[in-house]
Formats: C-alpha cells, sequence, structure tokens
C-alpha cells in the first residue's frame, strides 16, 4: 500500500499506518481524511483524522 501521508510515497502497511486521534481507525483507508496543524512553543504541531466529522468532535473538545 502506498502511504498517502508520505511526502516519500513509501510503501507502508495498513498496520503501520497512522491512526485518528479522534477514534483510532487507521487513516489507510481514509480518502476523507483532515489534518489540523499549527505552531506551539516555536514547534509544528499535527493531528491527522479519518474525516471531518472526527475533527469537529476533536475541535469541540478543545474548547
Amino acid at each position: 500500500m502506498k502511504d498517502p501521508t508520505s511526502d516519500l510515497g513509501e510503501d507502508i502497511s495498513p498496520d503501520e499506518a497512522p491512526a485518528c486521534e479522534w477514534c483510532g481507525d487507521s487513516l489507510a483507508n481514509a480518502p476523507d481524511r483532515r489534518t489540523r496543524t499549527w505552531v506551539e512553543n516555536r514547534e509544528v504541531q499535527r493531528v491527522q483524522f479519518c474525516d471531518g466529522a472526527c475533527l469537529d468532535s476533536w475541535r469541540d473538545s478543545q474548547e
């Protein structure tokens, strides 16, 4: 499988693919995945989600 999150397009197994920050599902076959990035303490932070609904739920929990 091609890793959809890799800048290099490296092959990885679905077990090694990143997981959704909210629900924990694998992002290997998540065509609607979303990524939230921000800078905190001069470092880039990134979390990934399987879809917009999980991203929205995570955002709501951060308030």
